[in-house]
């Protein structure tokens, strides 16, 4: 018998220890706890449900299917990873794609490795595996680690020992989330790189981001190319020497104002003004949810 053959058969055994329900293995103290944990195991797909914490949201159908036809080929090289809910209920930490494309070459088993843990374990280990994965785009691992942040708590320097990278990477990763949301799906659908990204996040206008991120798709601009035009209108907005400053304007909004906006949205707003009278506000949100508030309470207004 081959050595992936003794894998397989050891993989339908440990199958079958866990639909015992006399013995359901819970934690790591059960019996039995010690065959189960490390080993490759083959799930029901039907018995796996999708992990609430993934973080990647965008799937290729044409790799899918490609991805498919090398399982219905080849088999599933990589197990993917779950952990147990109850009696032969699972959910998914990582290898979502996996199991989209087993489902898909018709599969009802799929080769997994089991993990006991808590709910806040399974985040960490789904999003700091998938963050070094290498078919995440830039906006999926930038969501992750702010992820990290919000949800789990952790520091850029614990996230630094926990992932591998310097904290420098991780602040221009996170750095990407203050684009403009069409910018950011430039950057998931391909149409521009990081290094684009990390050129635009320098220019505080957002008309002005926005006409410089669509001459890069015209003209096919490089980074190089894009940080050029943009050290130009960085230049282009110094005051020449030799003329006078710019004449101020008075503000339109008091404080008392902005003090009455900010306690309606419930978030400390920023209103700024040009020269010419023109200006911007700017709301900051905490997450997703936060952000649902304050667009609720707009529309409701």
């Amino acid at each position: 018998m081959t050595q992936a053959a003794k894998k397989q058969a050891l993989g339908r055994g440990l199958s079958a220890l866990l639909k015992d329900p006399d013995n359901d293995i819970k934690s790591v103290n059960d019996k039995n706890a010690d065959k189960v944990v490390g080993n490759i195991i083959e799930l029901e797909i039907d018995a796996i449900e999708i992990n609430p914490f993934q973080p990647r949201s965008n799937f290729n159908e044409e790799t899918l299917q490609e991805l498919a036809s090398s399982i219905k080929e080849l088999g599933v090289i990589q197990p993917i990873t779950v952990r147990k809910l109850e009696f032969n209920k699972y959910q998914l930490i990582s290898g979502e794609r996996r199991l989209r494309a087993s489902k898909i070459a018709g599969l009802t088993v799929i080769p997994a490795y089991i993990r006991i843990a808590n709910d806040n374990d399974s985040l960490v280990m789904a999003l700091v595996e998938n963050i070094q994965r290498h078919d995440l785009d830039p906006i999926e691992i930038a969501l992750s680690y702010q992820r990290l942040i919000d949800e789990v708590q952790l520091t850029q320097e614990q996230m630094s020992d926990k992932v591998g990278k310097k904290r420098s990477t991780i602040a221009n990763y996170l750095r990407l989330l203050k684009l403009d949301p069409i910018i950011q799906t430039g950057i998931r659908d391909g149409f521009i790189s990081m290094g684009h990204g990390r050129a635009l996040i320098t220019i505080e206008d957002e008309d002005a981001q926005s006409d410089i991120y669509h001459k890069i798709i015209s003209q096919n601009l490089s980074v190089r190319e894009t940080e050029n035009l943009v050290k130009n209108y960085q230049e282009s907005l110094k005051p020449k020497v030799g003329k006078t400053s710019v004449k101020t304007v008075t503000p339109v909004v008091s404080e008392s104002e902005k003090k009455e906006l900010s306690s309606i949205l419930g978030s400390k707003i920023d209103v700024k003004i040009d020269a010419k009278g023109k200006g911007k506000i700017t709301i900051p949100f905490k997450s997703e949810a936060d952000f649902q508030r304050i667009i609720n309470l707009i529309k409701s207004k």
